[in-house]
C-alpha cells in the first residue's frame, strides 16, 4: 500500500470501508449524503474497483468527475477510456462497468449517485489483472 496523497482540495478521506470490492487500496471520504450522495474517492496506482452495475427500478445511476490523477473507466463489452482531471462520466443504471487508477498514477473523482428509486449497486468481479495490464 503507497502512502496516501492529498490530491486536491477534497481531502481523501478513510481506507474505503467497500475496499472488499477494490484491487489495491482506496480512499473515502463522504462530501454529502444530503439531497445528493457525493464521495470524494481516491485510488493509489494501480487500484481499480471490481465490475459493477448501479440498478435502479427509476432514475438512477453515477456521474464521476475526475479531479485529480490518471485513470481508466470501462464498460462491459467496450474498450476503456483513460481519465484525466476535468472529465465526466455519464453512467446510466443498468450498465456493468469499473473504474480505476492507472498503473502509474493515483486518480480521484467525485463519484455522485443519481437520484432514483430502487437504488442498489451489485458487485462483480474483479477486472482480470491481464486485461488490466494491457492498459497503458
Amino acid at each position: 500500500m503507497a502512502e496516501k496523497k492529498e490530491m486536491s482540495v477534497f481531502p481523501a478521506g478513510g481506507v474505503n470501508p467497500y475496499g472488499k470490492f477494490f484491487v489495491g487500496t482506496s480512499y473515502l471520504n463522504m462530501l454529502s449524503t444530503e439531497q445528493v450522495t457525493v464521495g470524494n474517492v481516491t485510488f493509489e496506482p494501480g487500484c481499480r474497483n471490481n465490475w459493477h452495475i448501479h440498478h435502479a427500478v427509476k432514475g438512477g445511476g453515477q456521474m464521476l468527475l475526475v479531479t485529480a490523477g490518471r485513470g481508466w473507466y470501462q464498460e462491459w463489452g467496450k474498450s476503456a477510456r483513460a481519465l484525466g482531471p476535468g472529465d465526466v462520466v455519464h453512467i446510466p443504471a443498468g450498465v456493468k462497468h469499473w473504474h480505476g487508477a492507472a498503473k502509474d498514477s493515483w486518480f480521484q473523482h467525485l463519484a455522485i449517485e443519481v437520484p432514483g428509486e430502487g437504488t442498489r449497486t451489485e458487485w462483480c468481479e474483479p477486472v482480470s489483472d491481464e486485461d488490466y495490464a494491457k492498459l497503458g
